[in-house]
């Protein structure tokens, strides 16, 4: 936990950078209005907000699957930037994103695989919800990686909206998504 305490201090804007990240992924799965009819998926994203860059060690190259760098590099620069991005990735691309913690955005997307249980401490006694399909497992067990600061995925199948830190999730089902504040969906 020092480790996780040290690297989160390094990151002091990692809370903010997770917000916005997380509320693009709110903002596009309350856009999406085709939730529940048949045959259609809905906009689908994986996040790992990473302390370094070095994240090869658990993640392989995912051919053609890119961010458009040349539209949005930075989370930060330009919100709107960001989100027409990530539209245009939940959409198109599979793989996860990967953004270092001072937002810079990886173009290559990537597969991540699990972790054996003697390489990261706790990813033996995860127990996974009947909800979790592969992303979302994936990004739980990541989570538990020593410079990975926190996961978000998108679901395509419910719009539901879910960050994972050290181990933990913060589940928001599409009908939560913005609390009072939101509009009714």
């Amino acid at each position: 936990m020092e480790e996780l305490d040290r690297v989160l201090n390094k990151y002091a804007t990692s809370q903010d950078l997770m917000d916005q990240v997380r509320y693009v992924a709110e903002s596009l799965s309350l856009d999406f209005e085709k939730w529940g009819d048949q045959y259609v998926s809905g906009p689908s994203l994986y996040f790992l907000v990473v302390a370094e860059t070095d994240f090869e060690t658990y993640t392989d190259p995912l051919g053609e699957n890119v961010w458009p760098t040349d539209r949005c590099k930075v989370v930060f620069d330009s919100p709107e930037a960001f989100t027409r991005a990530a539209k245009d990735v939940a959409f198109s691309r599979d793989g996860a994103v990967i953004v270092t913690g001072d937002g810079t955005i990886q173009r290559q997307m990537v597969r991540v695989r699990s972790p054996a249980r003697n390489e990261v401490p706790g990813v033996g006694e995860i127990t996974y919800p009947d909800w979790m399909g592969t992303k979302h497992m994936s990004a739980l067990e990541t989570s538990l990686r020593e410079n990975v600061l926190w996961a978000i995925t998108l679901s395509e199948e419910d719009g539901r909206v879910t960050t994972f830190l050290d181990g933990t999730y913060q589940d928001y089902p599409r009908r939560e998504i913005g609390g009072r504040w939101r509009p009714d969906v």
